[in-house]
């Protein structure tokens, strides 16, 4: 990409996620160190081996929607990101009336819709163990399948959520849909902010949506050995880079950014929130569940992002300190995911590593998966406007192999500072996905 393309900048912003339905609400919950989790209440996982995890409460899409009804039909997954849409429209100022529709996209990383199988399993399994010996086999499938709702089918496609959100906003430009694993809605923010630079739309909806807190979703990533298994303690089982860590807890929710060439902003007078300047994507190509053990793919994806945005990872102001003023780290807590993160943090940024904060939202909200990423961008994005920090919760315990500062427990005011001016975000998903994006303040 050429030094000549457009500008491209943050207007709009939503969110959906187990610690609230607003970035208001997120934030304040975030800075306050406050926790998500707690016991699975969407279907009965007594006896699963975790049997937690922080799901989104009391989301009713009517709230956020003039007609919600028109989206009787929708799966979790394209209702939060509707919820999350309709705060970023709305924030941003856009008019309907005055958008060329054809000019507004949008690139989403949505994962596979609530599966109506669970469903289907939970409501009849019951009655079939209790009958097995009086009723036919082919009748009792054939009466349950009869009860299946026909639409919930093609609500189990990932890319159902791109196709309710385009259709509620007349978005009829550039479309697509990543499903990256826990990387896709970075990478769908990456994808929007060169097809803006690319001159192909004026405005694009990026973000994510997902949930897997269904019996098929917990159950593989228990199978994987992925999950926190301190079901005795579900509060404090998320410890992203401390010496105890065990896992991830399962999250869910959405995230929304509406993107727009500076050009495009400015001709309406727009408020802008921040302005996007690199993104760097690559592939492990290692292993399917593992991240290449010398961090190649994740010190790649910052290489590339930070070469966008013109930074150079081993240069400091004239007060002496790092261009990068925080880093929103992946930060699952798999005792992997952070020693690699690290490793590959300190090989870009060499001593200057130890000065830059690094946090993992994870440790409240939970791995909301596909929607990770935008939720931690937002999080950047935030800082950025207040001057403030998230921590990283339940961090006792430190671990020798892991020296960066990873603001421990508490959130931290960096105004003292001179603020907040320029972050770095990390998402990795399984199969070996890394991308990274880099936001800082606009500057006019």
């Amino acid at each position: 990409m050429t030094s000549s393309a457009p500008r491209v900048v943050i207007t709009g912003m939503g969110c959906v996620t187990p610690l609230g339905h607003s970035v208001e609400n997120v934030w304040a919950a975030l800075l306050a160190g406050k926790n998500g989790v707690g016991r699975i209440s969407r279907f009965d996982a007594a006896t699963f081996k975790t049997n937690f995890a922080a799901e989104v409460k009391d989301f009713r899409l009517a709230d956020f929607l003039p007609d919600a009804s028109a989206h009787a039909d929708a799966g979790l997954n394209a209702q939060f990101a509707l919820g999350a849409a309709a705060q970023a429209f709305r924030q941003s100022g856009l008019d309907r009336a005055k958008l060329n529709k054809r000019r507004f996209g949008l690139y989403l990383g949505s994962g596979e819709g609530t599966l109506d199988f669970p469903n289907y399993v939970a409501t009849h399994v019951a009655a079939w163990n209790e009958t097995e010996r009086k009723v036919d086999a082919r009748a009792w499938a054939e009466k349950a399948y009869a009860t299946m709702v026909p639409a919930r089918e093609t609500e189990q496609e990932a890319n159902m959520t791109l196709s309710h959100v385009a259709w509620e906003f007349g978005c009829c430009g550039p479309a697509s849909n990543c499903l990256t694993a826990c990387a896709a809605s970075t990478q769908a923010i990456g994808e929007a902010f060169e097809i803006l630079r690319r001159g192909d739309a004026d405005v694009m909806f990026a973000g994510g949506a997902h949930t897997m807190v269904h019996p098929l979703g917990v159950t593989g990533f228990i199978r994987l050995t992925a999950l926190s298994a301190r079901s005795d303690d579900p509060t404090t089982a998320a410890r992203p880079f401390d010496q105890t860590r065990d896992g991830f807890v399962m999250g869910e929710g959405a995230g929304m950014l509406v993107l727009e060439t500076l050009e495009h902003a400015r001709a309406r007078g727009a408020n802008i929130l921040a302005e996007l300047t690199g993104y760097g994507s690559s592939a492990d190509a290692f292993r399917i569940t593992d991240m290449h053990p010398e961090g190649k793919g994740p010190l790649a994806a910052m290489t590339e992002a930070v070469r966008q945005a013109g930074i150079d990872p081993r240069a400091t102001d004239a007060s002496g300190r790092p261009l990068v003023h925080y880093i929103a780290a992946h930060g699952t807590g798999t005792k992997e995911n952070d020693r690699i993160e690290t490793s590959a943090v300190k090989q870009l940024f060499g001593p200057l590593a130890h000065q830059i904060p690094m946090s993992s939202i994870k440790s409240m909200m939970g791995h909301l998966i596909a929607a990770a990423g935008v939720s931690s961008l937002i999080s950047c994005i935030q800082a950025i406007r207040t001057g403030f920090i998230p921590p990283t919760i339940n961090y006792r315990t430190p671990d020798a192999t892991l020296d960066l500062d990873y603001v421990p427990n508490t959130a931290r005011d960096l105004r003292p500072k001179g603020g907040v001016h320029t972050c770095l975000c990390n998402s990795y998903g399984f199969g070996g996905q890394n991308d990274c994006v880099i936001v800082r303040a606009f500057n006019g």
